[in-house]
């Protein structure tokens, strides 16, 4: 099977600016497509004017406390939820679902519980606050960046509620809880910001598979409709062309001169303790890796990762996010077979 790719379409990110009401939206969305045609070259040009130019302003975040400098933060154009997390989300039957083959969508098992979060949402949406099997989690993806993660919400004994930023830092999502409005980098789950800094949420395995394939191993799961309570055009891509092997972000990011990888080359990138391994997925699409009694392999969509037999939380980055936060990395060339 080809890399999964969501349809691409001309450029249409506004759409993701809060408010849900149809006809004021499509009136207000005509209008600022029709300014933004100009501007397909640089897709993201022209949105910082929805967020405050100074990021601290309209937050109860306490800015003393801090694990990165301030100035690493970027604007990503819409401010403070203007990318809307579903905070009561709804779901469908695998029978009811209908989507290509293809389709790419986040695979999240718990206690034996599967659900699927579509990408096509997910992009517009980057947050799911969620509670499977009783255990309250939250899925992330930030498209910039293409990770899918999902973190436990509890800390300290109290279930967090989390929402975007509207920021970056590394051109990764920076997103916020609601209850102290910490913020926290989406590339790793560690608090940055606020009283949590310092603090890091527990990771919840989660993967990117096709549908075909989640369908196939999970028939009697929840998908993730698109009854969101938003109005979005769900289906359509809001990054026509981004993920281009060879382009760059959009924004400014660390060790961006790091071109052992191409830019956004996808990687499976695992953390083992202290060390961290990058595996482009060309690599795996040849055969199995073994690292040691660490283990990867690829299963048609589905990557495979284990630690001495056990399954290990993984991700499928672009390089250049990796570069960013782990350029010590270790990145493996060549399969085991």
């Amino acid at each position: 099977m080809g890399e999964m790719r969501l349809r691409p379409i001309a450029f249409a990110f506004v759409l993701a600016l809060s408010g849900c009401g149809q006809s004021d939206e499509e009136r207000r969305l005509a209008d600022v497509e029709k300014r933004l045609e100009t501007l397909a070259q640089t897709p993201m040009v022209g949105l910082g004017e929805y967020s405050p130019a100074d990021i601290r302003a309209g937050w109860k975040t306490d800015f003393s406390r801090h694990t990165v400098p301030l100035a690493q933060f970027r604007s990503g154009g819409p401010g403070k939820d203007g990318i809307p997390a579903i905070e009561r989300p709804r779901f469908r039957s695998t029978v009811a679902t209908k989507l290509d083959e293809d389709e790419p969508v986040i695979e999240l098992v718990v206690r034996g519980r599967a659900r699927a979060y579509p990408l096509e949402i997910m992009v517009w949406h980057e947050l799911v606050n969620d509670t499977v099997a009783g255990r309250p989690i939250v899925v992330t993806f930030c498209p910039l960046c293409h990770t899918a993660l999902a973190f436990d919400r509890r800390l300290d004994g109290n279930v967090l509620s989390f929402g975007t930023t509207g920021n970056l830092r590394n051109s990764d999502l920076v997103m916020y809880d609601r209850q102290t409005e910490s913020w926290w980098q989406q590339f790793g789950g560690a608090g940055v910001v606020g009283r949590h800094a310092g603090r890091r949420l527990e990771r919840v395995p989660a993967r990117i598979v096709s549908w075909g394939d989640f369908r196939l191993a999970h028939p009697r799961a929840l998908v993730l409709s698109r009854d969101t309570g938003y109005s979005r055009d769900y289906g359509r891509d809001p990054y026509p062309g981004y993920d281009d092997v060879d382009s760059p972000p959009y924004f400014q990011v660390a060790n961006s001169d790091d071109r052992r990888l191409a830019p956004k080359e996808r990687v499976v990138f695992v953390e083992v303790g202290r060390d961290a391994f990058a595996v482009p997925r060309t690599v795996l699409a040849r055969g199995p890796v073994r690292i040691g009694p660490l283990a990867m392999r690829l299963r048609g969509s589905r990557v495979d990762v284990r630690l001495a037999g056990r399954p290990v939380p993984f991700d499928e980055p672009f390089w250049f996010a990796v570069a960013a936060f782990r350029p010590d990395v270790q990145i493996v060339r060549e399969s085991s077979s």
